[in-house]
């Protein structure tokens, strides 16, 4: 559990950085992309802005977790090692819950997709990362 715990905080904060660094660039190169973000849906009162920003170190955490329990089945190098997880999951996980977040809200293939990409981003990193501190 302590392996999990220190390579979820690792990647945690590799991630949060990763994350708004992207962030950034992308608001600055792909504006356009959120143009889209002007929509009611989208609007909040800031109270819960503190899930927002700890989103890197919950999926750190719960890829750690998942990464322990799976790490025997990916082989290769480690780079081979962390995409192969990072498509599992996102196969797995993401997939599902675009699929359902595109049928159920009034939002674009194009935001969809951007949040596909972000989440096998992230877990592509994390799985590099994991394969490297915790093989």
């Amino acid at each position: 559990m302590k392996k999990v715990l220190q390579s979820g905080l690792i990647v945690g904060v590799i991630l949060f950085i990763v994350s708004y660094g992207g962030l950034f660039l992308t608001i600055r190169y792909v504006p356009e992309l959120f143009v889209m973000y002007n929509n009611p849906l989208f609007e909040s009162d800031g109270s819960r802005d503190y899930l927002f920003y700890s989103h890197a170190f919950i999926i750190s955490f719960a890829l750690a977790w998942f990464w322990e329990r799976f790490k025997g089945l990916f082989h290769g190098s480690f780079v081979l090692r962390g995409l192969e997880f990072g498509v599992v999951y996102s196969l797995v996980a993401l997939l599902p819950v675009m699929w359902i977040t595109f049928s159920s809200l009034d939002i674009t293939l194009v935001m969809v997709l951007s949040w596909f990409f972000y989440g096998l981003f992230q877990a592509v990193v994390a799985g590099i990362l994991f394969a490297k501190i915790n093989p």
